[in-house]
């Protein structure tokens, strides 16, 4: 919901019951003066503060405040650390790299704020690809397989959210489960091989730029830019944080829950599938074993941009500065050739530091009232 980033301060009125001096020179107290206007000596006005508080960048980001510092940080020591970090190629690189995991990330914040969590993206972004793959073998049109592709990623979702509204499972129970289905039905169809031969001009969606910017970065910010939008200026994104908030409070002021959560599992797959998608692109080939570990890496996008895994906090720039974190922290890692074991450590890190910090945000909230 939009936030309250500033408030000028105002004019107060106190009213005392300090005695009054009437003309005649007695003294009246005021509850004898019923109906009689109160007089100027009585309202002490407060003047407004003679300097301006200094916006902080807190104020300004909110909860992505601390991601943007982490990320800017990032960026500032791999930029003195290595010459080849701010080169064209490796910025053009790390764009691909991160715009994936910024458009599950993305989908999956969605899910997150309503207090559930989806761990079948990486599953359903793997069976999407492979059956673009297949479609574009077999000679289906282009435009035909992505539909294809994303919508196979939505039904999966819409079936996510069926088993969590209906049948009342646990999110993480229904979105496990159907990562092993989505995984074991794309090694199936596959035969755990990876499909080749997909046309050049498929190829160029993922791996070609607009005025030397990736095509992929731009997706990514488009998408980013939707859902910010949805969240921010829509009734369905103030629904999707009351339902985050107290589920049963929003049901008692009519907030179509169920059709709520069911949309929010379904958009986190169409984005899921609409990766896989990109990324069968990007690599040229439908892999089987795409995707695995992904959503991971968009939970953890998430929880390291400002989210909340309780629900009804985080934004859609929290979950894009996320992945670009996580991205940066890999690149870095491989242009100064640190071991990738020590960059999951300290991307384990961040995760517990920011849920750490977002608890000890939390109690303290509630103790100041």
């Amino acid at each position: 919901m939009p936030k309250l980033l500033w408030r000028e301060p105002i004019e107060t009125t106190t009213i005392t019951n300090a005695p009054v001096t009437t003309p005649e020179g007695e003294l009246e107290h005021p509850d004898n003066r019923l109906g009689t206007p109160l007089a100027s000596e009585h309202v002490v006005r407060v003047a407004p503060p003679s300097g301006r508080r200094v916006l902080t960048v807190g104020d300004i980001a909110g909860r992505e405040s601390g991601g943007l510092v982490v990320l800017l940080v990032a960026v500032g020591a791999l930029t003195l650390l290595s010459n080849d970090f701010l080169t064209q190629g490796n910025l053009s690189n790390l764009a691909r790299q991160v715009a994936i995991f910024a458009i599950i990330a993305v989908g999956q914040l969605l899910v997150i704020l309503t207090a559930g969590i989806d761990l079948s993206v990486g599953s359903v972004l793997g069976l999407s690809g492979a059956v673009t793959a297949q479609l574009l073998v077999g000679g289906m049109p282009i435009p035909v397989a992505i539909l294809a592709g994303a919508a196979l990623g939505a039904v999966l979702g819409i079936a996510n959210g069926l088993l969590v509204t209906q049948l009342k499972l646990p999110p993480f129970i229904a979105t496990l489960g159907m990562l092993g289905i989505a995984r074991g039905v794309v090694l199936v169809i596959t035969d755990a091989k990876t499909i080749q031969g997909l046309p050049g001009s498929f190829q160029t969606i993922a791996n070609g730029t607009v005025l030397g910017i990736p095509n992929l970065l731009i997706i990514a910010a488009v998408i980013a830019a939707i859902v910010h939008f949805l969240l921010t200026r829509t009734v369905f994104g103030r629904y999707v944080y009351a339902v985050g908030s107290n589920p049963e409070s929003a049901r008692l002021a009519g907030v179509p829950v169920r059709t709520v959560t069911i949309a929010v599992y379904a958009i986190s797959g169409l984005l899921a599938g609409f990766g896989g998608v990109l990324l069968t692109s990007r690599l040229g080939a439908g892999i089987p074993t795409a995707g695995t570990g992904f959503e991971l890496n968009a939970i953890a996008a998430c929880v390291i941009g400002g989210a909340s895994l309780f629900g009804a906090k985080g934004s859609a720039l929290g979950a894009l500065t996320g992945a670009l974190i996580m991205g940066v922290l890999n690149n870095g890692g491989n242009l100064l050739a640190i071991n990738a074991f020590y960059l999951q450590i300290a991307i384990g890190a961040l995760i517990i530091i920011a849920v750490a910090f977002d608890q000890a945000n939390t109690r303290a909230a509630s103790r100041s009232g």
